[in-house]
Protein backbone atom coordinates (compact mmCIF):
# COMPACT_ATOMS: atom_id res chain seq x y z
CA UNK A 1 0.00 0.00 0.00
CA UNK A 2 1.47 3.39 -1.04
CA UNK A 3 1.81 6.39 1.29
CA UNK A 4 -1.11 8.14 -0.42
CA UNK A 5 -3.29 5.05 -0.02
CA UNK A 6 -2.38 4.80 3.67
CA UNK A 7 -3.16 8.48 4.16
CA UNK A 8 -6.49 8.17 2.37
CA UNK A 9 -7.40 5.16 4.49
CA UNK A 10 -6.47 7.00 7.68
CA UNK A 11 -8.31 10.12 6.54
CA UNK A 12 -11.38 8.08 5.65
CA UNK A 13 -11.47 6.55 9.11
CA UNK A 14 -10.96 9.93 10.78
CA UNK A 15 -13.78 11.40 8.73
CA UNK A 16 -16.16 8.63 9.78
CA UNK A 17 -15.25 9.04 13.46
CA UNK A 18 -15.44 12.83 13.23
CA UNK A 19 -18.83 12.55 11.55
CA UNK A 20 -20.20 10.53 14.48
CA UNK A 21 -18.63 12.96 16.94
CA UNK A 22 -20.07 15.98 15.13
CA UNK A 23 -23.50 14.39 14.96
CA UNK A 24 -23.36 13.95 18.72
CA UNK A 25 -22.23 17.56 18.91
CA UNK A 26 -25.39 18.54 17.05
CA UNK A 27 -27.45 16.54 19.50
CA UNK A 28 -25.70 18.40 22.33
CA UNK A 29 -26.30 21.83 20.78
CA UNK A 30 -29.88 20.95 19.83
CA UNK A 31 -30.57 19.73 23.37
CA UNK A 32 -29.19 22.94 24.85
CA UNK A 33 -31.12 25.08 22.37
CA UNK A 34 -34.35 23.28 23.22
CA UNK A 35 -33.80 23.59 26.98
CA UNK A 36 -32.42 27.12 27.16
CA UNK A 37 -33.09 28.71 23.75
CA UNK A 38 -30.83 31.55 22.58
CA UNK A 39 -30.63 33.41 25.88
CA UNK A 40 -28.30 35.07 28.37
CA UNK A 41 -27.67 31.64 29.98
CA UNK A 42 -26.34 30.16 26.74
CA UNK A 43 -24.27 33.32 26.18
CA UNK A 44 -22.73 32.71 29.63
CA UNK A 45 -22.03 29.03 28.88
CA UNK A 46 -20.32 29.74 25.55
CA UNK A 47 -18.33 32.61 27.03
CA UNK A 48 -17.13 30.42 29.91
CA UNK A 49 -14.96 28.36 27.52
CA UNK A 50 -12.69 31.25 26.57
CA UNK A 51 -10.38 31.29 29.62
CA UNK A 52 -9.97 27.48 29.82
CA UNK A 53 -9.32 27.34 26.08
CA UNK A 54 -6.76 30.13 26.43
CA UNK A 55 -4.83 28.15 29.05
CA UNK A 56 -5.00 24.94 27.00
CA UNK A 57 -3.76 26.51 23.78
CA UNK A 58 -1.16 28.51 25.67
CA UNK A 59 0.72 25.39 26.82
CA UNK A 60 -0.61 22.41 24.88
CA UNK A 61 -2.38 23.17 21.60
CA UNK A 62 0.48 25.06 19.98
CA UNK A 63 3.09 22.63 21.27
CA UNK A 64 1.22 19.64 19.84
CA UNK A 65 0.32 21.12 16.46
CA UNK A 66 3.66 22.70 15.67
CA UNK A 67 6.43 21.08 17.69
CA UNK A 68 5.65 17.88 19.59
CA UNK A 69 4.54 15.64 16.70
CA UNK A 70 7.27 16.73 14.21
CA UNK A 71 10.07 16.23 16.76
CA UNK A 72 8.78 12.87 18.02
CA UNK A 73 8.15 11.70 14.43
CA UNK A 74 11.76 12.55 13.61
CA UNK A 75 13.02 10.39 16.50
CA UNK A 76 10.79 7.54 15.32
CA UNK A 77 11.89 7.89 11.68
CA UNK A 78 15.55 7.82 12.76
CA UNK A 79 14.94 4.86 15.15
CA UNK A 80 15.85 6.78 18.32
CA UNK A 81 12.71 5.98 20.29
CA UNK A 82 14.36 5.79 23.72
CA UNK A 83 15.49 9.41 23.43
CA UNK A 84 12.04 10.26 22.10
CA UNK A 85 10.39 8.91 25.27
CA UNK A 86 12.69 11.02 27.43
CA UNK A 87 11.59 14.08 25.45
CA UNK A 88 7.93 13.08 25.83
CA UNK A 89 8.30 12.62 29.59
CA UNK A 90 10.07 15.94 30.09
CA UNK A 91 7.53 17.87 28.03
CA UNK A 92 4.57 16.14 29.71
CA UNK A 93 5.85 16.76 33.24
CA UNK A 94 6.73 20.41 32.61
CA UNK A 95 3.40 21.07 30.87
CA UNK A 96 1.41 19.42 33.65
CA UNK A 97 3.07 21.43 36.42
CA UNK A 98 2.80 24.77 34.61
CA UNK A 99 -0.80 24.15 33.65
CA UNK A 100 -1.78 23.33 37.24
CA UNK A 101 -0.27 26.63 38.41
CA UNK A 102 -2.08 28.58 35.67
CA UNK A 103 -5.41 26.88 36.41
CA UNK A 104 -5.18 27.82 40.09
CA UNK A 105 -4.35 31.40 39.12
CA UNK A 106 -7.23 31.36 36.65
CA UNK A 107 -9.65 30.26 39.35
CA UNK A 108 -8.65 33.25 41.47
CA UNK A 109 -8.69 35.79 38.64
CA UNK A 110 -11.87 34.60 36.88
CA UNK A 111 -14.08 37.54 38.06
CA UNK A 112 -11.66 40.14 36.69
CA UNK A 113 -11.26 38.25 33.42
CA UNK A 114 -15.03 37.99 32.88
CA UNK A 115 -15.52 41.69 33.69
CA UNK A 116 -12.97 42.58 31.02
CA UNK A 117 -14.27 40.05 28.53
CA UNK A 118 -18.03 40.74 28.55
CA UNK A 119 -18.70 44.15 30.12
CA UNK A 120 -22.13 44.24 28.50
CA UNK A 121 -23.45 41.26 30.51
CA UNK A 122 -25.87 41.87 33.37
CA UNK A 123 -24.51 41.32 36.93
CA UNK A 124 -26.49 38.07 37.28
CA UNK A 125 -25.15 36.77 33.96
CA UNK A 126 -21.58 37.71 34.88
CA UNK A 127 -21.97 35.72 38.09
CA UNK A 128 -23.23 32.69 36.13
CA UNK A 129 -20.34 33.03 33.66
CA UNK A 130 -17.82 33.08 36.52
CA UNK A 131 -19.38 29.93 38.03
CA UNK A 132 -19.31 28.07 34.72
CA UNK A 133 -15.76 29.21 33.94
CA UNK A 134 -14.47 27.84 37.23
CA UNK A 135 -16.04 24.46 36.49
CA UNK A 136 -14.54 24.37 33.00
CA UNK A 137 -11.10 25.35 34.32
CA UNK A 138 -10.82 21.75 35.52
CA UNK A 139 -10.76 20.67 31.87
CA UNK A 140 -7.40 22.00 30.53
CA UNK A 141 -5.19 19.79 32.74
CA UNK A 142 -7.10 16.65 31.73
CA UNK A 143 -7.27 17.77 28.12
CA UNK A 144 -3.51 18.36 28.14
CA UNK A 145 -2.84 14.73 29.09
CA UNK A 146 -5.32 13.62 26.43
CA UNK A 147 -3.75 15.88 23.80
CA UNK A 148 -0.20 14.72 24.51
CA UNK A 149 -1.36 11.09 24.35
CA UNK A 150 -3.02 11.81 21.01
CA UNK A 151 0.19 13.42 19.75
CA UNK A 152 2.21 10.33 20.67
CA UNK A 153 -0.22 7.97 18.94
CA UNK A 154 -0.50 10.21 15.87
CA UNK A 155 3.30 10.18 15.58
CA UNK A 156 2.98 6.40 15.21
CA UNK A 157 0.15 6.98 12.70
CA UNK A 158 -2.44 5.56 15.12
CA UNK A 159 -5.59 7.67 15.01
CA UNK A 160 -8.56 5.63 16.21
CA UNK A 161 -8.20 6.06 20.02
CA UNK A 162 -8.39 9.85 19.89
CA UNK A 163 -11.25 9.65 17.38
CA UNK A 164 -13.17 7.33 19.73
CA UNK A 165 -12.33 9.65 22.62
CA UNK A 166 -14.01 12.63 20.94
CA UNK A 167 -17.16 10.57 20.41
CA UNK A 168 -17.27 9.59 24.09
CA UNK A 169 -16.54 13.18 25.06
CA UNK A 170 -19.64 14.48 23.29
CA UNK A 171 -21.71 11.59 24.65
CA UNK A 172 -20.71 12.56 28.20
CA UNK A 173 -21.69 16.20 27.68
CA UNK A 174 -25.10 15.13 26.35
CA UNK A 175 -25.68 12.70 29.21
CA UNK A 176 -24.86 15.06 32.07
CA UNK A 177 -26.47 18.03 30.36
CA UNK A 178 -29.73 16.12 30.00
CA UNK A 179 -29.60 14.79 33.58
CA UNK A 180 -29.13 18.12 35.34
CA UNK A 181 -30.62 20.74 33.00
CA UNK A 182 -33.83 22.56 33.94
CA UNK A 183 -35.12 25.09 31.41
CA UNK A 184 -36.60 27.19 34.22
CA UNK A 185 -33.28 27.52 36.06
CA UNK A 186 -30.36 29.19 34.25
CA UNK A 187 -27.77 27.83 36.69
CA UNK A 188 -28.72 24.26 35.77
CA UNK A 189 -26.87 24.73 32.47
CA UNK A 190 -23.83 23.79 34.59
CA UNK A 191 -24.75 20.14 33.90
CA UNK A 192 -23.26 20.62 30.43
CA UNK A 193 -20.10 22.11 31.98
CA UNK A 194 -19.64 19.14 34.33
CA UNK A 195 -20.23 16.87 31.32
CA UNK A 196 -17.34 18.60 29.54
CA UNK A 197 -14.93 17.85 32.41
CA UNK A 198 -16.05 14.22 32.71
CA UNK A 199 -15.95 13.83 28.92
CA UNK A 200 -12.35 15.09 28.83
CA UNK A 201 -11.43 12.48 31.45
CA UNK A 202 -13.03 9.68 29.42
CA UNK A 203 -11.28 10.97 26.28
CA UNK A 204 -7.91 10.57 28.01
CA UNK A 205 -8.56 7.18 29.62
CA UNK A 206 -9.72 5.53 26.39
CA UNK A 207 -6.35 6.34 24.76
CA UNK A 208 -4.13 5.01 27.56
CA UNK A 209 -4.18 1.29 26.57
CA UNK A 210 -2.78 2.15 23.13
CA UNK A 211 0.23 3.82 24.74
CA UNK A 212 1.37 0.46 26.09
CA UNK A 213 1.11 -1.10 22.64
CA UNK A 214 3.56 1.40 21.14
CA UNK A 215 6.05 0.77 23.96
CA UNK A 216 5.53 3.96 25.93
CA UNK A 217 8.15 4.57 28.62
CA UNK A 218 7.68 7.18 31.33
CA UNK A 219 10.60 8.94 33.02
CA UNK A 220 9.98 11.12 36.12
CA UNK A 221 12.21 13.89 34.81
CA UNK A 222 12.22 17.42 33.45
CA UNK A 223 15.36 17.87 31.35
CA UNK A 224 15.06 21.30 29.75
CA UNK A 225 18.60 20.96 28.37
CA UNK A 226 17.83 17.86 26.25
CA UNK A 227 18.22 18.74 22.53
CA UNK A 228 14.75 17.39 21.70
CA UNK A 229 13.09 19.35 24.50
CA UNK A 230 14.94 22.51 23.48
CA UNK A 231 13.88 22.01 19.88
CA UNK A 232 10.23 21.66 20.94
CA UNK A 233 10.54 24.80 23.07
CA UNK A 234 12.03 26.78 20.19
CA UNK A 235 9.36 25.58 17.76
CA UNK A 236 6.56 26.13 20.26
CA UNK A 237 7.37 29.75 21.23
CA UNK A 238 5.86 31.38 18.12
CA UNK A 239 2.80 29.12 18.36
CA UNK A 240 2.29 30.06 22.01
CA UNK A 241 2.47 33.72 21.03
CA UNK A 242 0.01 33.21 18.20
CA UNK A 243 -2.57 31.23 20.17
CA UNK A 244 -2.36 33.63 23.09
CA UNK A 245 -2.90 36.65 20.85
CA UNK A 246 -5.55 34.76 18.89
CA UNK A 247 -7.63 34.68 22.07
CA UNK A 248 -7.58 38.47 21.90
CA UNK A 249 -9.65 38.15 18.73
CA UNK A 250 -12.13 35.96 20.63
CA UNK A 251 -12.25 38.51 23.45
CA UNK A 252 -12.90 41.35 20.98
CA UNK A 253 -15.67 39.26 19.39
CA UNK A 254 -17.25 38.60 22.79
CA UNK A 255 -16.79 42.21 23.87
CA UNK A 256 -18.56 43.60 20.80
CA UNK A 257 -21.18 40.84 20.82
CA UNK A 258 -22.04 41.38 24.49
CA UNK A 259 -23.32 44.86 23.62
CA UNK A 260 -25.74 43.49 21.01
CA UNK A 261 -29.18 42.01 21.76
CA UNK A 262 -29.18 39.14 24.33
CA UNK A 263 -28.56 35.87 22.53
CA UNK A 264 -26.44 37.42 19.77
CA UNK A 265 -23.29 35.71 21.05
CA UNK A 266 -25.15 32.40 21.11
CA UNK A 267 -26.22 32.91 17.48
CA UNK A 268 -22.57 33.48 16.57
CA UNK A 269 -21.32 30.47 18.57
CA UNK A 270 -23.97 28.11 17.19
CA UNK A 271 -23.29 29.31 13.63
CA UNK A 272 -19.54 29.01 14.13
CA UNK A 273 -19.82 25.45 15.38
CA UNK A 274 -22.17 24.56 12.56
CA UNK A 275 -19.88 25.80 9.81
CA UNK A 276 -16.90 24.18 11.58
CA UNK A 277 -18.52 20.76 11.13
CA UNK A 278 -17.29 20.16 7.55
CA UNK A 279 -13.92 21.64 8.51
CA UNK A 280 -13.66 19.21 11.42
CA UNK A 281 -15.01 16.17 9.60
CA UNK A 282 -13.06 16.51 6.37
CA UNK A 283 -10.22 19.06 6.50
CA UNK A 284 -9.05 18.35 10.03
CA UNK A 285 -9.21 14.60 9.39
CA UNK A 286 -7.08 14.94 6.25
CA UNK A 287 -4.71 17.33 8.01
CA UNK A 288 -4.19 14.97 10.96
CA UNK A 289 -3.74 12.00 8.62
CA UNK A 290 -1.13 13.65 6.36
CA UNK A 291 0.86 15.43 9.07
CA UNK A 292 2.99 12.46 10.24
CA UNK A 293 3.73 11.65 6.59
CA UNK A 294 4.73 15.26 5.89
CA UNK A 295 7.07 15.31 8.88
CA UNK A 296 8.62 12.00 7.79
CA UNK A 297 9.09 13.24 4.20
CA UNK A 298 10.60 16.50 5.43
CA UNK A 299 12.98 14.67 7.82
CA UNK A 300 14.13 12.34 5.01
CA UNK A 301 14.41 15.24 2.48
CA UNK A 302 11.85 13.77 0.04
CA UNK A 303 10.95 17.11 -1.58
CA UNK A 304 8.95 15.71 -4.52
CA UNK A 305 6.82 13.46 -2.31
CA UNK A 306 6.37 16.32 0.16
CA UNK A 307 4.96 18.61 -2.53
CA UNK A 308 2.67 15.91 -3.93
CA UNK A 309 1.28 15.17 -0.45
CA UNK A 310 0.44 18.85 0.09
CA UNK A 311 -1.09 19.24 -3.38
CA UNK A 312 -3.21 16.09 -3.11
CA UNK A 313 -4.55 17.09 0.31
CA UNK A 314 -5.45 20.63 -0.81
CA UNK A 315 -7.12 19.50 -4.03
CA UNK A 316 -9.19 16.91 -2.18
CA UNK A 317 -10.23 19.47 0.44
CA UNK A 318 -11.32 21.92 -2.27
CA UNK A 319 -13.35 19.22 -4.00
CA UNK A 320 -15.13 18.32 -0.76
CA UNK A 321 -15.66 21.72 0.89
CA UNK A 322 -16.65 24.05 -1.96
CA UNK A 323 -19.99 22.26 -2.60
CA UNK A 324 -20.59 21.99 1.15
CA UNK A 325 -20.01 25.73 1.53
CA UNK A 326 -22.44 26.65 -1.23
CA UNK A 327 -24.92 23.98 -0.12
CA UNK A 328 -24.94 25.33 3.44
CA UNK A 329 -25.70 28.82 2.14
CA UNK A 330 -28.64 27.56 0.07
CA UNK A 331 -30.08 25.25 2.75
CA UNK A 332 -29.18 27.21 5.89
CA UNK A 333 -32.80 27.94 6.92
CA UNK A 334 -34.07 24.33 6.89
CA UNK A 335 -30.75 23.27 8.47
CA UNK A 336 -31.23 25.60 11.46
CA UNK A 337 -34.92 24.70 11.79
CA UNK A 338 -34.14 20.98 11.93
CA UNK A 339 -31.23 21.23 14.37
CA UNK A 340 -32.23 24.09 16.67
CA UNK A 341 -35.79 25.34 16.25
CA UNK A 342 -37.70 23.66 19.05
CA UNK A 343 -38.53 24.33 22.68
CA UNK A 344 -37.21 27.76 23.67
CA UNK A 345 -35.54 28.35 20.28
CA UNK A 346 -38.06 30.26 18.15
CA UNK A 347 -38.52 31.01 14.43
CA UNK A 348 -37.21 34.51 15.13
CA UNK A 349 -34.03 32.99 16.54
CA UNK A 350 -33.68 31.00 13.31
CA UNK A 351 -33.85 34.20 11.24
CA UNK A 352 -31.17 35.82 13.41
CA UNK A 353 -28.85 32.79 13.34
CA UNK A 354 -29.14 32.47 9.55
CA UNK A 355 -27.25 35.75 9.12
CA UNK A 356 -23.92 34.82 10.75
CA UNK A 357 -24.21 31.30 9.33
CA UNK A 358 -24.36 32.79 5.81
CA UNK A 359 -21.13 34.72 6.30
CA UNK A 360 -19.34 31.89 8.10
CA UNK A 361 -20.30 29.45 5.33
CA UNK A 362 -18.52 31.55 2.74
CA UNK A 363 -15.24 30.85 4.51
CA UNK A 364 -15.46 27.07 4.85
CA UNK A 365 -12.97 26.28 2.08
CA UNK A 366 -10.46 28.86 3.32
CA UNK A 367 -10.75 27.55 6.87
CA UNK A 368 -10.32 24.00 5.57
CA UNK A 369 -7.18 24.76 3.56
CA UNK A 370 -5.70 26.47 6.64
CA UNK A 371 -5.76 23.03 8.28
CA UNK A 372 -3.14 21.88 5.72
CA UNK A 373 -0.86 24.77 4.75
CA UNK A 374 0.54 25.60 8.22
CA UNK A 375 1.25 21.90 8.78
CA UNK A 376 3.57 22.01 5.76
CA UNK A 377 5.65 24.64 7.56
CA UNK A 378 5.46 22.77 10.87
CA UNK A 379 6.68 19.59 9.17
CA UNK A 380 9.73 21.54 7.98
CA UNK A 381 10.12 22.68 11.62
CA UNK A 382 9.42 26.28 10.68
CA UNK A 383 6.76 27.75 12.95
CA UNK A 384 7.46 31.47 12.71
CA UNK A 385 6.21 31.99 9.15
CA UNK A 386 2.64 30.65 9.62
CA UNK A 387 2.45 32.45 12.97
CA UNK A 388 3.42 35.81 11.51
CA UNK A 389 1.00 35.38 8.63
CA UNK A 390 -1.73 34.29 11.04
CA UNK A 391 -1.18 37.34 13.22
CA UNK A 392 -1.42 39.65 10.18
CA UNK A 393 -4.72 38.03 9.20
CA UNK A 394 -5.97 38.18 12.80
CA UNK A 395 -5.22 41.90 13.05
CA UNK A 396 -7.10 42.49 9.80
CA UNK A 397 -10.03 40.42 11.09
CA UNK A 398 -10.25 42.49 14.29
CA UNK A 399 -10.28 45.72 12.28
CA UNK A 400 -13.08 44.33 10.11
CA UNK A 401 -15.02 43.42 13.27
CA UNK A 402 -15.09 47.05 14.40
CA UNK A 403 -16.02 48.20 10.90
CA UNK A 404 -18.75 45.61 10.20
CA UNK A 405 -20.44 45.14 13.59
CA UNK A 406 -22.31 48.44 13.17
CA UNK A 407 -24.05 47.80 9.85
CA UNK A 408 -24.31 43.98 10.08
CA UNK A 409 -24.46 43.33 13.88
CA UNK A 410 -23.61 39.66 14.62
CA UNK A 411 -23.36 39.02 10.87
CA UNK A 412 -20.54 41.55 10.70
CA UNK A 413 -18.53 39.67 13.33
CA UNK A 414 -18.95 36.44 11.33
CA UNK A 415 -17.97 38.11 8.04
CA UNK A 416 -14.84 39.53 9.69
CA UNK A 417 -13.73 36.00 10.65
CA UNK A 418 -14.29 34.78 7.10
CA UNK A 419 -12.34 37.66 5.56
CA UNK A 420 -9.47 36.96 7.96
CA UNK A 421 -9.43 33.26 7.00
CA UNK A 422 -9.35 34.05 3.28
CA UNK A 423 -6.51 36.50 3.81
CA UNK A 424 -4.54 33.97 5.87
CA UNK A 425 -5.02 31.26 3.24
CA UNK A 426 -3.76 33.50 0.42
CA UNK A 427 -0.72 34.63 2.41
CA UNK A 428 0.17 31.02 3.24
CA UNK A 429 -0.10 29.99 -0.41
CA UNK A 430 2.15 32.85 -1.53
CA UNK A 431 4.88 32.29 1.05
CA UNK A 432 4.87 28.48 0.78
CA UNK A 433 5.24 28.74 -2.99
CA UNK A 434 8.27 30.99 -2.57
CA UNK A 435 9.79 28.61 -0.04
CA UNK A 436 9.26 25.44 -2.09
CA UNK A 437 9.79 27.02 -5.50
CA UNK A 438 6.40 25.72 -6.66
CA UNK A 439 3.10 24.68 -5.12
CA UNK A 440 1.35 22.88 -7.99
CA UNK A 441 -0.69 26.05 -8.44
CA UNK A 442 -2.10 25.30 -11.88
CA UNK A 443 -3.60 21.98 -10.81
CA UNK A 444 -5.01 23.50 -7.64
CA UNK A 445 -6.52 26.45 -9.53
CA UNK A 446 -7.99 24.10 -12.18
CA UNK A 447 -9.58 21.94 -9.48
CA UNK A 448 -11.05 25.00 -7.76
CA UNK A 449 -12.53 26.30 -11.05
CA UNK A 450 -14.10 22.97 -11.97
CA UNK A 451 -15.36 22.37 -8.44
CA UNK A 452 -16.91 25.85 -8.28
CA UNK A 453 -18.64 25.32 -11.62
CA UNK A 454 -20.08 21.99 -10.46
CA UNK A 455 -21.12 23.50 -7.11
CA UNK A 456 -22.90 26.46 -8.73
CA UNK A 457 -24.82 24.10 -11.01
CA UNK A 458 -25.73 22.13 -7.91
CA UNK A 459 -26.85 25.32 -6.09
CA UNK A 460 -29.16 26.36 -8.92
CA UNK A 461 -30.90 22.99 -8.95
CA UNK A 462 -31.13 22.74 -5.15
CA UNK A 463 -32.52 26.27 -4.81
CA UNK A 464 -35.31 25.54 -7.28
CA UNK A 465 -35.99 22.16 -5.66
CA UNK A 466 -36.06 23.57 -2.12
CA UNK A 467 -38.34 26.51 -3.00
CA UNK A 468 -40.87 24.32 -4.81
CA UNK A 469 -40.83 21.63 -2.13
CA UNK A 470 -41.23 24.19 0.69
CA UNK A 471 -44.43 25.45 -0.91
CA UNK A 472 -45.79 21.91 -0.63
CA UNK A 473 -44.46 20.65 2.74
CA UNK A 474 -44.14 23.95 4.65
CA UNK A 475 -41.49 25.14 7.10
CA UNK A 476 -42.35 23.02 10.13
CA UNK A 477 -39.96 20.47 11.63
CA UNK A 478 -41.07 17.63 9.34
CA UNK A 479 -41.25 19.83 6.25
CA UNK A 480 -37.82 21.32 6.89
CA UNK A 481 -36.37 17.84 7.44
CA UNK A 482 -37.76 16.69 4.08
CA UNK A 483 -36.39 19.79 2.33
CA UNK A 484 -32.98 19.45 3.98
CA UNK A 485 -32.44 15.74 3.34
CA UNK A 486 -33.86 15.70 -0.18
CA UNK A 487 -32.04 18.92 -1.06
CA UNK A 488 -28.74 17.47 0.16
CA UNK A 489 -29.26 14.26 -1.82
CA UNK A 490 -30.27 16.10 -4.99
CA UNK A 491 -27.29 18.41 -4.57
CA UNK A 492 -24.84 15.52 -4.14
CA UNK A 493 -26.23 13.80 -7.20
CA UNK A 494 -25.97 16.90 -9.39
CA UNK A 495 -22.49 17.76 -8.12
CA UNK A 496 -21.06 14.27 -8.68
CA UNK A 497 -22.62 14.02 -12.15
CA UNK A 498 -21.06 17.33 -13.20
CA UNK A 499 -17.72 16.44 -11.55
CA UNK A 500 -17.63 13.15 -13.40
CA UNK A 501 -18.47 14.85 -16.68
CA UNK A 502 -15.56 17.23 -16.03
CA UNK A 503 -13.33 14.15 -15.49
CA UNK A 504 -12.02 15.37 -12.16
CA UNK A 505 -9.27 13.24 -10.62
CA UNK A 506 -10.46 14.28 -7.15
CA UNK A 507 -13.77 12.55 -7.79
CA UNK A 508 -11.93 9.24 -7.94
CA UNK A 509 -9.80 10.16 -4.90
CA UNK A 510 -12.93 10.82 -2.84
CA UNK A 511 -14.55 7.55 -3.94
CA UNK A 512 -11.36 5.58 -3.18
CA UNK A 513 -11.14 7.14 0.26
CA UNK A 514 -14.69 6.06 1.07
CA UNK A 515 -14.07 2.54 -0.27
CA UNK A 516 -10.80 2.11 1.65
CA UNK A 517 -12.45 3.30 4.87
CA UNK A 518 -14.83 0.36 4.67
CA UNK A 519 -12.06 -2.19 4.16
Amino acid sequence: MTNNQKMMKAAGFMMAANLVSRLLGFVRESLMAGLFGKTAATDAYNTAFILPDLLYWLLVGGVLSAAFIPVLSEYIAKEKEKEGWKVVSSVTNATFLLLCILVIAGMLLTPKFIEMQVPGFSPANKELTIYLTRILLLQPVILALSGITMGILNSYKIFWPSALGTVLYNASVILFGALFANSGEARSISGFAFGVVIGATVNFLVQVPSLRRVGFRYYPMIDLKHPGVRKIMVLAVPMIIMYTLNQFQVIVNSNLGSALDPGSLTAIWYSYRLFQVPVGIFALAIGVAVFPTLTEQAALKKAKDFLETISSAIRLIIFITVPISIGMVVLRFPLIRVLFQHGEFSAGDTDIMAVPLLYFSLGITAQAIIQILPRAFYAMQNTWIPVILGLIAMAASIIWMYILVGPLACGGLALAVTLGAIMQMLLLFIVLRRKLGKIDGRRIAAVFSKTLAAALAMAAVVMIWANLLTLWVGIGKMGSTIVLISGALVGMLVFFIVARLLKMEEYQMAIEMLIKRRK
